[in-house]
């Protein structure tokens, strides 16, 4: 099994940016992609970013496109998220996601494809 942990969340102004970071444990040799999705508050969880272990391609929601960029690091198994020109609309708990599923690029974009999460960390962004 695999374990994830998020952290970096916290408030920030609009305008600002925030790194948020994802620990994966357990069994992370079997992780082929890793991603983020967000949850405003009373709304759905939507997709934010993700990410292919090997080569590291990337597919990002078109809000969030030219804004965040999301990486990962093989040697300390984590992930990030940069976020950069927070906007209010940021505002919601992000999700760290992971999964055995071989790389695609519109499948990435379902939670239900995501087999391992994270506990969630908070992201608030004043106007």
């Amino acid at each position: 099994q695999v374990q994830l942990v998020e952290s970096g969340g916290g408030l920030v102004q609009a305008g600002g940016s925030l790194r948020l970071s994802c620990a994966a444990s357990g069994r992370t040799f079997s992780i082929n992609v890793m991603g983020w999705f967000r949850q405003p508050p009373g709304k759905e969880r939507e997709f934010v970013a993700a990410i292919s272990w090997s080569p590291g391609t990337t597919v990002y929601a078109d809000s969030v496109k030219g804004r965040f960029t999301i990486s990962r690091d093989y040697a300390k198994n984590t992930m990030s998220l940069q976020m950069n020109s927070l906007k209010p609309e940021d505002t919601a708990v992000y999700y760290c996601a992971a999964t055995r599923s071989i790389w695609n690029q519109y499948r990435v974009r379902s939670s239900a494809y995501y087999d391992y999460w994270g506990q969630g960390t908070q992201v608030a962004v004043s106007s």
